[in-house]
């Protein structure tokens, strides 16, 4: 990952035109201008590299030098972090960690991942990539995907689940108090219902159901919860708060009925 913002962004620069011997101004476009960008060891990069990103990732825009250009659609961010080392890493702010969908925790490899591993590096052949999807299908999915039914109780479920991490709400469980300082945004409540959705739909089904919302929540929520210094010398991680969250919070509150449903 870069530590110079207009590495990412892209940059305006002085170049000669041949044709009228006249220099110009023009704006060369860095990597943030294509439909799938990977950010190696995000943590790696500068503040300021870091937040380059804030605007691409929401707006799905480049300001540079006083202009907005729009990014290509699909737009898609995908960042690893070096959970190790510590030296020459710069935090995350919330406000970023916010636009990521999901946090996904990587496993060590085991036996059979590391024996695919050295025969697709060290072997005779070599790996080469294939394209699977486009751009057009990938935009009619995500159509198709917002069209996924969610019934009212299952959009509550997921509401009840994200007020649950809040310390000042009504839903929040006294198990957690030692551990929460700072609540999921409404952007985690949005990440479990679209990835609900897209769990039902890839399963055959029209309606997301609440087991689908119990499946995506950690992956959805670890990295959106602000932990306290006791759960860190509790070695407790956003994974297991959640875990404990969903012990806690009911799957349906009795007394209160549920009927049709919104898409």
């Amino acid at each position: 990952m870069t530590n110079v913002a207009a590495d990412v962004t892209g940059t305006t620069v002085v170049v000669e035109n041949p044709a009228s011997s006249s220099r110009e101004i023009v704006f060369r476009p860095g990597p943030i201008f294509h439909q799938l960008v990977l950010a190696d060891e995000i943590n790696r990069a500068t503040p300021k590299s870091q937040s380059a990103l804030l605007e691409a990732m929401q707006e799905r825009t480049v300001t540079a030098d006083g202009q907005t250009r729009p990014l290509p659609e699909p737009f898609f961010v995908l960042a690893t972090q070096n959970p190790v080392e510590q030296e020459g890493t710069y935090s995350l702010p919330e406000a970023q960690l916010d636009r990521f969908l999901f946090k996904v925790e990587v496993p060590g490899v085991g036996r059979e991942d590391l024996n695919e591993i050295l025969s697709r590096t060290t072997g005779q052949e070599e790996s080469h990539a294939r394209q699977r999807l486009d751009g057009r299908f990938l935009m009619s999915a995500r159509k198709l995907m917002r069209d996924a039914v969610v019934a009212p109780h299952v959009q509550d479920y997921a509401i009840r689940l994200v007020l649950a991490t809040h310390p000042s709400s009504d839903f929040f469980p006294e198990s957690i108090r030692r551990y929460v300082e700072l609540g999921v945004s409404p952007r985690g409540a949005q990440a479990l219902i679209s990835a609900a959705k897209v769990l039902a739909v890839a399963d055959g089904r029209y309606a997301a159901s609440i087991e689908d919302i119990r499946r995506v929540a950690p992956a959805a929520l670890r990295h959106r919860i602000g932990l306290t210094f006791e759960a860190g010398t509790d070695n407790r991680r956003g994974t297991d708060v959640i875990d404990m969250l969903l012990d806690e919070v009911p799957v349906e509150i009795p007394g209160e009925s549920s009927g049709g449903a919104v898409a």
